[in-house]
């Protein structure tokens, strides 16, 4: 699928995150001439883009979008702009609720603003699945209700109804894609895949939260390959679509699959510092993926067992050097 992404100029912003440096990698593969926006750091880092090979190949611009400015240079001469920039980490939002806001939403209105001003062709806007918090329905559809469980579960639905409001408001052709629980290489060390993974290869204890929870994991590529889609296909302006494997799998069942993948026999011991507020706590989490298979064309191509060995070999590979991102998804 690589027809006419030489003639799409886009903007990636997070573009150092997780997924972010995954789907600029894509891009430049499929020959888009490719402009990153990273968080502005002094010692000059691009985040995770500073290790790809793909470096080279990219235009880098240092901002924030939380400042208008920065984000209206970035967007010049921009046909399609993926937004992925966020803050991401659950546990820092019950603390620093107001970075939130000011990160995922206003920046997102930023990024808006800026896309609506400068005639972008395409706003692929990133949502997240925590904004349905714990299931009312299984599977989860795009209809399902929006549920609020944490501060930055709230400051999401924000940014996805500004971005539903320029749709509608300003005949800006969004697509919001939601995807579920991405994981894959340099996902940052918070998130309970590495976390696991790390612990089985250090030892046989593992420190967990809650393990009754449910999640539905969709492998880093799959997701990537959904914001390419959302990106071109002629349906999807308008549309919120779900990317997620339409698998469920507990915090304990995760556990016990990457122990086995390591190779090792382990005993899970709760950490009291990794539990939610009970309230806050968002217990079943399964994807509907019918609308991206009927308009992106999309369906999930690496199997968990797939996606977990790859991610294993790559921690393994990186265990002394593995950074913690903020500006991630």
């Amino acid at each position: 699928m690589t027809a006419g992404w030489e003639r799409r100029r886009v903007l990636v912003t997070g573009a150092g995150g997780f997924i972010g440096s995954h789907l600029v990698e894509r891009l430049v593969a499929l020959g888009a001439p490719t402009r990153a926006f990273v968080e502005y750091d002094s010692r000059g880092s691009w985040g995770w883009l500073d290790d790809s090979p793909v470096k080279d190949a990219v235009e880098v611009h240092a901002g924030d979008v939380r400042d208008r400015d920065s984000v209206h240079t970035a967007m010049r001469g921009i046909d399609v702009v993926f937004h992925l920039a966020a803050l991401i980490a659950i546990p820092y939002s019950y603390a620093a609720p107001n970075s939130y806001v000011q990160t995922n939403v206003e920046g997102t209105l930023n990024v808006l603003l800026a896309a609506r001003e400068a005639g972008v062709g395409r706003v692929v806007h990133t949502s997240t699945s925590e904004v349905y918090g714990t299931a009312r329905r299984v599977p989860i559809d795009e209809e399902h209700p929006l549920q609020a469980q944490s501060p930055y579960a709230a400051s999401k639905i924000g940014a996805d109804k500004l971005a539903e409001a320029f749709a509608a408001s300003y005949d800006l052709a969004v697509v919001t894609l939601r995807p579920f629980n991405t994981y894959g290489p340099r996902q940052s060390m918070r998130a309970v895949i590495p976390t696991i993974i790390t612990q089985c290869l250090a030892g046989d204890v593992v420190r967990l939260g809650n393990l009754h929870p449910t999640r539905d994991l969709n492998f880093v590529s799959d997701t990537v390959e959904g914001f390419v889609l959302a990106a071109v296909a002629a349906r999807a302006p308008g549309q919120v679509i779900n990317v997620g494997s339409g698998r469920e799998t507990s915090i304990g069942e995760l556990a016990t699959l990457i122990a086995k993948t390591v190779g090792r026999e382990i005993r899970i011991e709760t950490d009291p510092q990794r539990l939610r507020p009970a309230a806050s706590e968002v217990e079943r989490l399964l994807a509907d993926n019918r609308r991206a298979l009927d308009l992106l064309g999309w369906r999930p191509q690496v199997t968990l067992e797939d996606g977990l060995a790859m991610t294993v070999d790559w921690v393994r590979e990186h265990l002394t050097t593995y950074r913690v991102g903020t500006y991630a998804v």
